[in-house]
C-alpha cells in the first residue's frame, strides 16, 4: 500500500521496512546533493529496490521529498523537546542547543531552507517547510512567555532569536562551524537575561 504525504508534521506514516530504507537513503541524498540532483533511479537503485517499489511505496517524489522533509522535522522536534524538558529557565536558550547539536546532519545548512530554495511554492513539500519554521517560531515565543518574568515584548524578540538561529544555521552549510551558532546562543542569552527581555 502506498504511503499517503503526512497530513501533518507530527503525523508519522506507517512504513513497511522496504519503504524505511527508501526513506533513509532518499534523506541523505536529497541532504548531501539537493533534491532536483537525486533521481528516482539513484534513490532505487541505493535503496536496492525497483522503481516500481518506489511508486508503490511514496506514489512519486513529490510525495518522497514531503516525507523525507517531515521525518526529519520529527526527529529534530522530539530531540527539541527533550531538551527542553531538561532546561533551565530560559529554556528557549535549548532551541539553539538542539540547532547546535549532531543528531541530524548540519553541515550543509538547514535542510528546511535549502528545500525552500529549490522548491517551487505550490511544490506538496513546501508547505512542510512553512510549517516547520512555523512551529519552531511559535515555540520560540511560547518559551519566551512561559519563563521570563516581563514577557512584554516577546514577540519581537522571538522574531529576533529565529533571525538569530536562522543566521546561524544557514552561514553553518557555508563553512561547516558551529562557531556562528554559539555566537548567537550568547547574544540570545544577553537578551533573555534573568531580569526579563531586554528589548533590541
Amino acid at each position: 500500500m502506498s504511503a499517503e504525504v503526512s497530513a501533518s508534521l507530527w503525523e508519522a506514516p506507517v512504513l513497511t521496512p522496504g519503504a524505511r530504507r527508501i526513506l533513509e537513503v532518499a534523506s541523505e541524498l536529497f541532504y548531501r546533493r539537493g533534491i532536483h540532483a537525486v533521481g528516482v533511479d539513484t534513490i532505487a537503485a541505493e535503496s536496492g529496490v525497483t522503481k516500481r517499489t518506489l511508486y508503490d511505496r511514496f506514489g512519486s517524489k513529490d510525495h518522497l521529498v514531503a516525507e523525507y522533509l517531515a521525518a526529519r522535522h520529527r526527529r529534530w522536534w522530539e530531540h527539541l523537546e527533550e531538551l527542553i524538558a531538561e532546561a533551565r529557565a530560559p529554556r528557549v536558550l535549548a532551541v539553539f542547543d538542539a540547532y547546535a547539536d549532531e543528531l541530524l546532519p548540519a553541515d550543509r545548512g538547514c535542510a528546511f531552507l535549502n528545500a525552500a530554495a529549490e522548491l517551487p511554492a505550490e511544490h506538496p513539500a513546501y508547505r512542510l517547510v512553512q510549517e516547520h519554521k512555523l512551529a519552531v517560531r511559535k515555540r520560540v515565543e511560547e518559551l519566551l512567555v512561559e519563563d521570563l518574568p516581563d514577557a512584554e515584548g516577546a514577540a519581537e524578540t522571538a522574531d529576533h532569536l529565529m533571525l538569530l538561529l536562522e543566521g546561524a544555521v544557514a552561514h553553518r552549510g557555508i563553512d561547516g562551524s558551529r562557531r556562528l551558532a554559539r555566537r548567537a546562543r550568547r547574544i540570545a542569552a544577553e537578551l533573555v537575561s534573568g531580569d526579563g527581555i531586554r528589548r533590541v
